[in-house]
Parts: structure tokens; sequence; C-alpha cells
């Protein structure tokens, strides 16, 4: 496995998990102690992760966020069949919110063939698809940009949120728990995403079954203040029941 490879895993787990153990990862990916080390070093030059005696922590913050191009691969079968069902509930006309984020991004591509939508979005790369679509209106939100994960933030991205009204929101997620609800590793995220949920008549939590369980640094919302929670069909049923009627699975097949 070449170095960009492993590090790339080390990002990805370390964002599912907030903390690794370097002999662990050691045996996981094959690989002696000191290659884990210089990974790790690496990483944290780079301001990617805390290192730790032992190994390593995710930073709150922007810099725990796995970057964009690596979001954007994983789980893609499953991020394109949970976009597909969610983009099945919009109709032509209607005002759309979309988050950041790489299943957001493929409801974007989803709502390809709609009409006279307009779609609202703090999302960059969200902003520059929609913005090559015909028959798009298309409202990018002010505020401060997270590089990495190309997201505006801040209270200029809030304020602008609350001029307007929308019939939907799509928001990512970074872990959704029957308990903690809905959480996200990036606190500047944090108001923005709430902002979404208030200004929407309907809004929709989309993540893959990977998220579930799982309960990053700061509480975005409780499950009584989301309408429906769309995930891919490898949920397992034990780990769906707590969500009841608010649980959506997406159907197998990709269009």
């Amino acid at each position: 496995m070449l170095a960009s490879t492993r590090r790339r895993e080390i990002l990805s787990r370390l964002v599912n998990d907030g903390y690794l153990e370097a002999k662990a990862l050691a045996d996981d990916l094959g690989v002696d102690a000191s290659t884990i080390r210089r990974d790790l070093d690496a990483l944290e030059r780079e301001g990617q992760v805390q290192r730790t005696h032992g190994g390593a922590r995710s930073i709150p913050g922007v810099t725990a966020d796995l970057p964009y191009a690596l979001k954007q691969t994983a789980h893609l079968d499953e991020k394109k069949a949970i976009a597909n069902t969610a983009a099945d509930r919009v109709r032509d006309g209607d005002t759309v919110v979309l988050d950041s984020g790489s299943t957001t991004y493929e409801i974007a591509v989803a709502l390809q063939n709609r009409h006279e939508l307009t779609v609202i979005t703090n999302d960059l790369r969200i902003g520059q698809y929609i913005a090559d679509l015909r028959g798009f209106r298309l409202l990018v939100t002010g505020g401060e940009l997270l590089g990495s994960v190309y997201t505006l933030t801040g209270d200029r991205a809030v304020d602008f949120l609350h001029d307007y009204a929308a019939d939907w929101a799509f928001l990512g997620a970074d872990g959704v728990d029957s308990r903690a609800g809905i959480t996200n590793t990036n606190t500047l995220e944090i108001p923005v995403k709430r902002a979404m949920i208030a200004v929407a008549r309907t809004s929709i939590v989309v993540a893959d079954s990977s998220k579930f369980g799982r309960r990053a640094l700061a509480r975005v919302a409780g499950l009584d203040e989301v309408d429906s929670i769309v995930t891919d069909a490898a949920l397992a049923e034990q780990t769906g029941k707590p969500f009841g009627e608010k649980l959506i699975r997406a159907r197998r097949s990709i269009d």
C-alpha cells in the first residue's frame, strides 16, 4: 500500500472513530509500527491529526474533516442510492436547501432533470454544479470558506439562510445515533445546519449506514427536530429499529 493511500485510510478511520492506536493501525494495515509513526507524524505536520502517546486523535474543527476528494469517493454507490431516493421527493418548482457534503452533492446530480428549481447551498462544489444546469435558480450563502471541504460558514451564512423559506432541506451528518441525535465533527458548521432546518418546511438527513451508531463531536439536532433520515439498504435492521418511521431505506438499485 502506498503511503498516500495508507494516510487516506488513517484519516478516514479518524473521522469515524476519533482516536486510533498506532499498534492497532500497524496490525490492521500490515506495516511495522515505525511506518505508522511516520504516517502520523506527517499528518500532524499537515494539521490533520493530533499526536498522542501511542496513537493519534482527530482535531475538533476544520482540520478534523476528511478532505472533500476523499469523502466523495467513500461509499459512493450508497450515496448515489440515498440521493436518488431523497431527490424523488422534490417536485418541479420547489425550493431546496442543500447542505455541504458529498451525499448532498449526489442529490444535486439526481435533481438535474427537474424544472424551475431554486437551490440554496453553502457548498461551492454544489454551487458550481448547479450553475451549469439550465432552468435552475441558484442562491449561494455568504460566509467564510472552509477550504478543505468547500463549505461556507459563519454568521453571514446563517443570516442569509434566514432571509428565505424552502420546501426541503437536505443535510449531511457525521454521526446518527438514536440517543445523541444528529452530530457533526466540525463545530463551525453547526449554526448553518440548524438554520437550514429552521427555514425548511421539511428537513431530511442523508447519511450512509456507516454513520449510524456514531457520535461526532457536536450536536446538530435531536431526532425530533428533523422529519426523516434517508440511508442505504445495508443498515442492519436492529440498528435502524430505534428510528422508527423516520428512517427511509434507499432502494438497492442505482439509476
